[in-house]
């Protein structure tokens, strides 16, 4: 839902989540090679490739040959997406400020306490036992 809600009025094209996805892990690992960002995401390499090939098409994430292995590639966020990354955000957190400050201030203590559980909930999806580290 709120995806749906910050869609509203964009003038820029849509991405998709994995797109997204991909965006997000480029900006926290600028310089990550594509097999990497394949592994991190669960994803088959060909797809991540896929996903590079768009986003290079829209201008959003650079690739640069590998100077330890010129096979690779290794990808980077451009400032285009570092700031269409930076207005998404802005967007979704007035949007969540506003939906919190409505209810009312029992909930929003709930709320409050329940961010540790589901941060470590969050955390376990990324980490679940016996899975290779991912």
């Amino acid at each position: 839902m709120v995806r749906r809600r910050l869609r509203d009025g964009l003038t820029e094209p849509r991405l998709r989540g994995a797109q997204v996805e991909l965006l997000r892990l480029a900006t926290h690992a600028p310089g990550m090679r594509v097999s990497d960002a394949a592994k991190e995401l669960g994803l088959a390499g060909n797809s991540v490739s896929t996903l590079v090939n768009q986003l290079v098409g829209l201008g959003l994430l650079r690739r640069e040959v590998d100077p330890a292995d010129r096979r690779a590639a290794l990808l980077y966020v451009t400032e285009e997406a570092v700031e269409r990354i930076a207005a998404w955000r802005a967007r979704r957190t007035a949007l969540m400020e506003h939906l919190v400050a409505a209810l009312p201030a029992t909930d929003r203590a709930s709320l409050a306490a329940a961010l540790p559980a589901l941060r470590g909930v969050a955390e376990g999806l990324r980490t679940l036992p016996g899975e290779d580290g991912r």
